[in-house]
């Protein structure tokens, strides 16, 4: 049994988008994880009168991102990006619970 060309394809393109979807629910599961974890810094945050963002751990952690990105095979400065977006949301969220 032989599949054309454009059969195929379409076969393998459904597999990739049906991963792609099972790691997009990953990543959303990952994420509220993570933020449930911030939240509860920010609460011991506000608690202690600590300021709401840490720059020394953050520098820290951009730093293993990168070099866990590398690892990877995956562009650092993207990673970067993509962790000083949520570090600026978590900071947001730590500054509302001071408030």
């Amino acid at each position: 049994m032989t599949t054309d060309p454009v059969t195929r394809a379409a076969e393998l393109l459904k597999g990739h988008r049906e991963s792609i979807d099972r790691l997009d629910a990953i990543l959303v599961f990952t994420l509220a994880e993570r933020f449930k974890h911030t939240q509860a810094v920010g609460v011991l945050k506000a608690q202690h009168d600590l300021p709401p963002s840490d720059p020394a751990r953050e520098a820290n952690q951009i730093a293993r991102l990168e070099e866990l990105a590398t690892q990877a095979d995956l562009d650092p400065e993207f990673a970067k990006k993509f962790l000083n977006f949520i570090i600026q949301e978590v900071i947001q969220h730590h500054k509302q619970k001071q408030s």
